[in-house]
């Protein structure tokens, strides 16, 4: 009978449901079963039947048999097939349905009457269209209320460890298990073998596994090959290299181990009773040695006293220490001089120009012969060829200085001859006019001359000549630039204490240390105060150089407030006051400040030389920007020009036309073959496409210049803190043009009115550079008049009264106009009120720093410090 095809998802729901409750009491049914079967799998796994006897062993496994069917039978033996009405209570209990509903499919009405049967139907259809709704839920076993402490999970666990201990013995322990011959000892296990060799550490190279299937392996001389084997049967394996045969080490029962160098190229064989377990053919590559070279001839540096040294190294694994040996032509057999040349790290092949500095050697100005040794990891020298050069010297201009580096260079080429250097300087100590009586230099040159007599040891010789050096440089280059070197050199250890302690500030933030903060703190102190001393010992050596060149003191410049010590001791206080405070950053700020103080007062420039340096620089810039916008005009007119001249093109074109056509009108005759207008369409066509293209690569350079114009004006306004608006009416009228140009339209009104903006806008610029940075120097009148077309109306005498304001006469030592000065009461006050740029810069700043404070997921110490910049305004 076939299920009618409304029925059938109920058929098919049906048949779920009796699957679910077929399930649901055949899985307990048979859980005892499985777990008789798990028990014995896991007894079987561990290996425990290997330990009973054959005839033990074969109960044990009926037993297991016999209990596993007997729990089977238990479980199944009141197990029924469900039928469809157990599934319809299943479907309608898993749906929610009440009454059971599904029964009325199968019912029939107690009478024939009419209208009990349409009313019967109208309930079936309803009990009908239900069905797609049914559900079945999965099946419940309720195994857990029968296992409640779970003992089924703790066998699944026990069995899955003992298939992971018995690991590719799980077949044979099954077997043996129901076998009844005698136990066995387990079988050993399969052999491993793992073999490989390890580079010299000098190679860097990483460590070679070799394949057991065997093969070919190319190693570097002095590699160490390492062997492991274990496991498998047979006695103690052997090692062959070549000829000779190494027996393995015993490391255990089954394992064994070997170790060998390998020198040179050989087959590798591991026997084990006679049977060759792996080979491989091994080639020994030899380390060679490391090749340099010069790549050019040596020679003097370009700037400087230093010497240039081009080289070049390659080697196998890398170089890894390159030296230039420098040896005295006239005395061959003297230790050579060595030049340490830094090496990247493991380059097999580098090359790079030295420049080391030797004016300072006692072998300066003589004829010396370079070679480069390099030197790998192998302790392996290569040299390179021989390369003549003199050793460049400085000149000196002071006689004695002069005498002192000739003897010198004497005892370099002669160090035996001490008497007659003896005599030079006896000589020269015996005229101290030649040295202006210096006590220093005087008991220099005796020092000199009792260790070139006392001390007879050979490394006298050096040390006589490292004070002959040092004198000649004092008397060569006065107090005045020893002073300035012991400045420089304690603002360099001071800038280091800084860099150090803003290094410990950031690792203390990070928690990363704390510790030696006030070790810190003190050492900082001292270097502050050693910069603070060599400060004043600098500024009394210039003032004693002033007046040894006939000067009565160190002339005061109101306009060069850099010489004021006072200020220089404000700024080391503030960098005291810094330091103490753990504010390494703001430190570090006034070094730098003092630093350009200091470098401002030995180059001899003044605020005033800056500030005209810096004022002629911007207004350079603004020229250049200016002339930007004066060849914008012009290229503007060109391509308005370009303009005129295809509208002129384009109507004397319209105008053929109109009188060809009134022509053809008034002789009918005449009229155009089809050729003839085929040719003049094709003609016409071919015009507007070149006026077309025209047109395109006119809108590119539209383009180009309402980019030009964009760059101009950003720069003019960071210059100038303001830009004209006509520069903007410009780039809306170079931005109409550009949109006429490409769909084809007139652009001529549009490039007309950017020609009159950018020639209004030039001269607001130059009205605005007037205002801010005045006239260049030697500007007169005539020239005011000539610049004002394009410059702007305006002389620039606000510098005039600027540099009336600011001359030395009539003020204080702080530069401030005293009421004697002559113009005091009408040139007023001397406080400068900022204009309006630098109002605008202040505003952007402030703008800026708040925007920035109220990010807060910004560091702490970086809010802090925009906190304390805004407290500033």
């Amino acid at each position: 009978m076939t299920t009618p095809p409304s029925l059938a998802p109920l058929a098919r729901r049906r048949l779920l449901a009796r699957l679910a409750l077929a399930w649901e009491a055949i899985w307990p049914a048979i859980w005892p079963a499985l777990g008789v079967v798990g028990l014995f799998l896991t007894y079987a796994l561990l290996g425990l039947p290997l330990l009973l006897p054959g005839w033990l062993r074969m109960l044990v496994a009926l037993g297991f048999a016999v209990a596993a069917g007997f729990a089977l039978r238990q479980g199944l033996r009141g197990f029924r097939w469900p039928g469809n009405d157990p599934a319809d209570r299943r479907l309608e209990r898993d749906s929610g349905l009440e009454h059971r509903p599904l029964a009325a499919l199968t019912d029939r009405p107690a009478t024939d009457d009419p209208v009990a049967q349409a009313v019967w139907a109208v309930h079936r259809d309803r009990v009908l269209s239900s069905v797609r709704r049914l559900q079945v839920g999965l099946p419940r076993p309720g195994l857990a209320k029968r296992d409640p402490v779970a003992l089924r999970a703790a066998l699944g666990l026990s069995l899955f460890a003992a298939l992971i201990i018995a690991g590719p013995e799980a077949p044979e322990r099954l077997r043996r298990a129901f076998a009844g011959e005698v136990a066995m000892p387990a079988a050993p296990p399969a052999m491993r073998l793992e073999a490989w060799i390890t580079p010299p550490a000098y190679t860097a190279a990483a460590p070679i596994f070799l394949d057991p299937a065997g093969g070919e392996v190319s190693v570097p001389a002095g590699s160490r090959l390492q062997v492991a084997l274990s496991g498998g049967t047979g006695g103690v394996p052997a090692l062959q290299i070549g000829q000779s045969a190494t027996a393995f080490r015993a490391l255990d029962n089954r394992s064994f181990g070997a170790e060998a160098m390998l020198d040179q190229g050989a087959r590798l064989v591991i026997r084990r009773d006679a049977t060759e377990v792996a080979a491989w053919t091994l080639t020994v590559q030899a380390d060679q040695p490391p090749r340099t070279r010069f790549t050019e001839a040596p020679g003097r540096a370009t700037r400087g006293l230093g010497i240039r040294l081009p080289w070049e190294v390659e080697d196998d694994w890398g170089a890894v220490a390159l030296v230039a040996e420098i040896r005295l032509k006239a005395r061959p057999d003297a230790p050579p001089h060595v030049v340490e040349i830094p090496l990247p790290a493991q380059a097999r092949q580098a090359r790079g120009v030295s420049g080391p500095d030797l004016s300072a050697h006692p072998w300066a100005g003589l004829d010396v012969e370079i070679v480069l040794r390099a030197r790998d990891g192998a302790e392996q020298d290569g040299v390179s060829a021989a390369a003549a050069l003199t050793l460049p010297e400085r000149s000196f201009t002071h006689p004695v200085a002069q005498a002192l580096i000739a003897l010198r260079k004497a005892l370099s080429l002669e160090p035996n001859a001490r008497r007659e250097a003896r005599v030079a300087l006896d000589r020269l100590a015996a005229a101290p006019e030649a040295f202006e009586h210096d006590t220093t230099t005087y008991l220099a040159l005796r020092a000199a001359r009792h260790r070139l007599t006392r001390d007879r040891r050979p490394e006298a010789v050096s040390e006589a000549q490292e004070i002959m050096w040092e004198t000649a440089l004092a008397l060569e280059e006065g107090r005045a630039e020893r002073t300035a070197r012991a400045l420089q050199q304690a603002r360099e250890e001071l800038r280091q204490a800084l860099q150090e302690a803003q290094r410990q500030m950031e690792e203390q933030r990070n928690g990363e240390r704390t510790e030696r903060n006030a070790e810190q703190r003190s050492e900082t102190e001292r270097r502050i105060q050693e910069l603070r001393d060599a400060i004043r010992r600098h500024l009394e050596a210039l003032a004693e150089r002033l007046q040894q060149e006939n000067a009565e003191a160190m002339p005061y410049d109101p306009q060069n407030r850099l010489m004021d010590r006072r200020d220089l001791d404000r700024r080391t206080d503030r960098m005291r006051e810094a330091n103490r405070q753990d504010r390494p950053e703001e430190a570090e700020r006034e070094l730098a400040e003092l630093e350009e103080m200091l470098r401002a007062l030995e180059e001899g420039r003044s605020a005033r030389n800056e500030q005209q340096e810096r004022r002629r620089q911007q207004r350079q810039r603004g020229e250049q920007q200016m002339g930007v916008v004066q060849d914008m005009v012009q290229r503007e007119a060109r391509m308005l020009d370009s303009g005129h001249r295809r509208a002129e093109a384009e109507t004397q074109r319209r105008e053929a036309e109109r009188r060809a056509e009134q022509q053809q009108r008034r002789t009918p005759w005449n009229r155009q073959t089809p050729e003839q207008q085929q040719q003049q369409q094709q003609q016409r066509a071919e015009a507007e496409q070149q006026a077309q293209a025209e047109a395109q690569r006119e809108a590119r350079t539209q383009r180009a210049l309402r980019r030009a114009l964009g760059e101009v004006m950003q720069q003019f306004g960071d210059l100038t803190g303001e830009v004209p608006p006509q520069l903007g009416r410009a780039d809306q009228a170079m931005r109409e043009a550009q949109e006429a140009l490409l769909q084809g339209e007139d652009a001529r009104d549009a490039q007309q009115r950017a020609i009159r903006e950018l020639v209004e806008g030039a001269r607001q610029m130059a009205q605005q550079m007037q205002r801010q940075f005045g006239q260049q120097e030697g500007e007169g009148e005539g020239e005011g008049e000539e610049g004002g077309e394009m410059m702007g109306q305006g002389q620039g005498q606000g510098e005039g009264q600027d540099q009336a304001q600011d001359q030395g006469d009539g003020r204080d030592p702080l530069g401030r106009r005293t009421r004697e000065a002559p113009g005091a009461q009408d040139a007023g006050s001397d406080t400068r009120v900022p204009d309006e740029a630098e109002l605008l810069r202040t505003r952007r700043l402030q703008e800026e720093l708040r925007k920035r404070g109220a990010e807060r997921e910004r560091p702490q110490d970086e809010l802090e410090y925009i906190d304390r910049l805004l407290r500033r305004f």
